[in-house]
């Protein structure tokens, strides 16, 4: 494989990349890291978990890629009451014609943002769940597939916990990442101030199709991982399961169970994607670190010690990154 000329036509292909997060951040100001995961997500086929206090542009964000694309659209407010079938759909009879008849509901779209995914009872949650994993729903007994590119974006409320229903580890684990969103900068805040007074709603411009989208998938897949950069991953997946073996013996206490397999996986498709962000077509040890994070905080379990001493998943995967070699 030749790899300068892999980097060249990956770089040539996915320039339309840049614009989409230029035409994104018209609307959105600030929130880099989130757009970029966003868009890791849309092109390594795979969900995300925003947990961040109300009013930082996440519906905004999802609904902005959503405009880039003229890509469905569907905001679901989680709740208590509600039920499988407001997500997936139902059957309705026909008194007139003797018969049923199928109503879809609002998982039948792209891009899904599923806000306080943790308000919701099990059961529901379960059928997004199952919805992302297996790309189809069922209602009745016919399954209908869901059209691609088809992304969940759930977001958490880490500040109230009162009639919440956390979602299982195993749950939490079909998610490919976990992004934490924090306040905007005082200079960021400004020009959200200014825009929002000064401005009226901003226009978006479709800039990309479905197909180019697709194309961007298929790419993601082209880009080069090495075997050296393979094995760093495995490393530091490893670490969090046997901490001992990576002379990080301190960890062994602090860690109830280490990431799973998806954690692997994921880890290097997140890799591609920030390599195929920065229109690159190899991945390099920046590219893991910068997403081991998202990847990997909400697959560590920490035990009681550790909570005893305040001590974070985020931490645990610090220290990990800290003494695993660089290759």
């Amino acid at each position: 494989m030749d790899i300068s000329e892999l980097n060249e036509r990956i770089s040539s292909e996915s320039y339309f990349i840049e614009e989409m997060l230029g035409e994104m951040h018209k609307v959105v100001v600030g929130q880099s890291e989130m757009l970029e995961r966003l868009l890791i997500g849309l092109f390594a086929n795979g969900h995300i978990l925003l947990e961040g206090v109300p009013g930082l542009a996440k519906t905004l964000a999802i609904k902005t890629l959503a405009g880039v694309m003229q890509a469905d659209f569907q905001r679901i407010q989680f709740t208590p009451d509600l039920l499988p079938a407001d997500l997936t759909g139902t059957q309705i009879y026909n008194q007139k014609e003797g018969n049923f008849t199928i109503r879809k509901g609002p998982i039948f779209a792209n891009f899904i943002l599923a806000d306080e995914i943790n308000r919701a009872p099990a059961k529901v949650q379960s059928a997004l769940l199952e919805a992302m994993q297996e790309r189809q729903v069922t209602i009745g007994k016919t399954s209908f597939p869901l059209e691609e590119p088809f992304l969940v974006l759930a977001t958490q409320n880490p500040i109230e916990q009162e009639g919440t229903y956390p979602l299982p580890e195993a749950q939490v684990d079909r998610f490919m990442l976990k992004v934490k969103i924090t306040y905007p900068t005082q200079e960021e805040e400004l020009m959200i101030l200014r825009q929002s007074l000064h401005q009226d709603e901003i226009p978006i411009n479709k800039i990309v199709t479905k197909e180019q989208v697709l194309r961007g998938r298929q790419l993601l897949k082209e880009v080069y991982l090495d075997e050296k950069i393979e094995r760093y991953i495995l490393d530091l997946v490893f670490a969090t399961r046997v901490p001992g073996k990576f002379r990080l013996d301190k960890l062994r206490d602090l860690i109830g169970f280490g990431a799973s397999p998806r954690a692997t996986i994921n880890l290097a498709l997140a890799a591609r994607g920030m390599a195929l962000l920065r229109r690159r077509g190899f991945v390099t040890p920046d590219d893991v670190r910068s997403v081991a994070q998202d990847v990997l905080r909400h697959r560590i379990s920490v035990s009681y010690e550790a909570e005893a001493e305040e001590i974070t998943s985020e931490q645990i995967i610090k220290e990990i990154l800290n003494k695993i070699e660089v290759p």
